[in-house]
């Protein structure tokens, strides 16, 4: 006798989509939370899970809760990698949200296309995050090259024509470089001198030779804030007296840290509205959360991280009880000024751009140890 066996779709909420149950989204991040980086991905990190604890005490989204699993890369490119495909293999998540790097971002990305994996707001203003179009990366962050765009505009609109550069020898650096040289080049400039550092060290001796002898007017750094700072305090002690640029990756509130009085007149640009200033809904809306959560460390990175959150819960909430990677996508793709306002932050997502913001304002470091923009 014959046996037929009837295989019935299976019914239920999120069935067989990877970091979806019915009452749960599992979001993966991998980032620095030791070494000389480490302040950056604790703080986005703290701004995120701030925003996915108040949603979770709301219900959730469509009845989910949302659990972030953070594994540490120590902003080393193939620790990134290696934690990208045990968030996808063994954790089996959701989605990827909150990278922080370019070489660590740049290191997932293969892995992200093949998995064929969201990967949302990586902290970075790299083009390869934005070009050619990846329709699996998100960004929340104006990009390197509307930064650098912006700094040398304002220098030279101030007179400035002696621009040297310091830079992180590996793909944030040279990103950042060629960004300065093209702003350069449109204004018939060039660069007067270069000098570099490794990733993840603060050996800055060569360079400071390099550039003290000759002595540019505005030195723009394109690296993390522990080697920055170094270089800052020891260009100081050879005398220097020119100013400090710096693209938002950089950290600010790190970097002042390590400062302490040498931070005086630093000068940094940044991709999300000032932390500080409570008029801004979304900036009060922010310290109000964290502050009940119990954290308190606002400032711009963190202040990043809750953006990025805010957005990408807004994403699941569009994309429906029966979600899945591609519907969130498509959900995603309808975020944009007409149908979405952050109270302060605009996002302008559509079906052919993924990045969303090309907000950058001039911020400094003044002498009582507080940013002002």
């Amino acid at each position: 006798m014959l046996a037929f066996v009837v295989l019935l779709p299976r019914i239920g909420i999120g069935a067989d989509v990877p970091g979806v149950t019915p009452t749960q989204i599992v979001v993966g991040q991998s980032a620095a939370f030791s070494g000389p980086a480490a302040e950056l991905g604790t703080q986005y990190r703290a701004g995120a899970q701030a925003y996915f604890d108040y949603v979770n005490t709301l219900g959730g989204i469509h009845k989910r809760q949302i659990r972030l699993i953070t594994r540490d890369d120590q902003y080393e490119a193939d620790y990134a990698a290696a934690n990208t495909r045990i968030l996808i293999s063994k954790e089996n998540v959701f989605a990827l949200f909150g990278y922080v790097g370019t070489p660590t971002s740049n290191a997932a990305v293969p892995i992200v296309n093949s998995a064929q994996i969201p990967f949302f707001a990586p902290l970075t203003g790299a083009s390869s995050m934005r070009e050619p179009f990846n329709r699996y990366i998100f960004n929340i962050r104006a990009g390197y090259n509307d930064e650098t765009e912006f700094l040398i505009d304002r220098s030279v609109r101030m007179g400035v024509r002696k621009i040297a550069v310091f830079y992180q020898n590996d793909a944030y650096g040279r990103t950042g470089l060629s960004g300065i040289e093209s702003a350069l080049r449109k204004r018939n400039l060039s660069i007067i001198e270069t000098a570099t550092v490794e990733r993840n060290s603060t050996d800055v001796r060569a360079a400071v030779q390099k550039l003290v002898n000759k002595k540019p007017e505005v030195i723009v750094q394109i690296s993390a804030y522990s080697s920055s700072a170094a270089l800052i305090q020891q260009m100081r002690e050879q005398g220097y007296s020119g100013q400090f640029y710096n693209v938002s990756f950089v950290g600010g509130q790190a970097l002042m840290d390590l400062l302490g009085k040498d931070a005086h007149g630093v000068v940094i640009s940044q991709v999300v509205p000032f932390p500080w200033g409570t008029s801004n809904p979304l900036v009060a809306e922010c310290a109000t959360v964290m502050r009940k959560a119990g954290y308190n460390s606002l400032n711009f990175s963190s202040l990043e991280g809750y953006i990025a959150a805010k957005v990408f819960v807004e994403g699941l909430r569009r994309a429906g009880p029966g979600l899945t990677r591609e519907k969130f996508i498509s959900a995603l793709e309808t975020i944009n000024t007409r149908t979405y306002t952050l109270g302060g932050f605009d996002i302008q997502f559509s079906h052919a751009s993924h990045n969303g913001s090309k907000f950058v304002e001039m911020t400094v470091i003044g002498k009582d140890g507080k940013f002002k923009n």
